[in-house]
């Protein structure tokens, strides 16, 4: 008589991990704490633009010298574009799942349709698309070249900027996503603190000041490129 043999194996702690609710929003947390990382320094490298041409071109192009030369022309700027690109697919990934979950788990509308959580975070789910488009909108347009509206120009990023912000319509586009990346952020940091278990009651304040404090000045920051190309100061 043949002994029955088990054919059925147990998750790996990373799959049973990734399948709960907890998993999957420290994988955003973590996902999103990269990006914020990135966009800071993304960020301030961005306002080198108002000290001159000069300054923003041999910005970007330290940027695809840095490691050199142990690291060949680009790895070093390849490696964060793939963290990165990453880091955003689990983002979106984890978003999305939770998002279904969570509509799964109450099909019914609620009666009562008073709106109990700040805007942020009921804007969260919209922000997130926006910025997935406005991303790819971005990549087109200042890396590739493929949607920019003047002559792209190949290792001259300060014409480029102001090429793409000399249109009413590169402006619009740019303004809305970095107000949305605002309020993404405001929830977003709050959110990611209170998940890796980094919040607690004393400590709610200061966070949510942190959030409020990042979210401005990224937006800031980011926005007073345009301002800065649509105002004259930087031409």
């Amino acid at each position: 008589m043949a002994l029955a043999t088990r054919t059925d194996r147990r998750p790996s702690t990373t799959r049973t991990l990734w399948d709960s609710s907890v998993g999957k929003k420290t994988v955003m947390a973590v996902s999103g704490l990269i990006m914020l990382l990135y966009l800071v320094v993304h960020m301030i490298g961005n306002l080198k633009i108002f000290f001159g041409s000069g300054e923003f071109n041999h910005y970007a192009h330290w940027l695809r010298t840095v490691g050199e030369p142990f690291m060949h022309y680009e790895w070093t700027l390849w490696l964060v574009r793939v963290v990165l690109v990453a880091a955003v697919v689990a983002h979106a990934t984890s978003a999305y799942q939770l998002s279904r979950r969570d509509i799964r788990a109450r099909p019914a509308k609620y009666v009562h349709k008073k709106a109990r959580s700040s805007y942020a975070t009921r804007t969260m789910r919209w922000g997130g698309i926006i910025l997935a488009l406005f991303i790819v909108w971005h990549v087109l347009d200042l890396t590739t070249g493929t949607a920019h509206p003047g002559g792209f120009q190949p290792g001259h990023p300060y014409q480029n900027v102001i090429d793409t912000f000399s249109t009413w319509y590169g402006n619009v586009v740019y303004i809305v996503a970095m107000l949305a990346l605002g309020l993404h952020v405001q929830h977003g940091f709050w959110s990611a603190a209170q998940t890796l278990g980094v919040g607690s009651a004393t400590r709610d304040r200061v966070l949510k000041t942190i959030a409020n404090v990042l979210a401005l000045l990224l937006t800031a920051g980011f926005i007073a490129v345009p301002v800065g190309v649509m105002t004259g100061v930087v031409s």
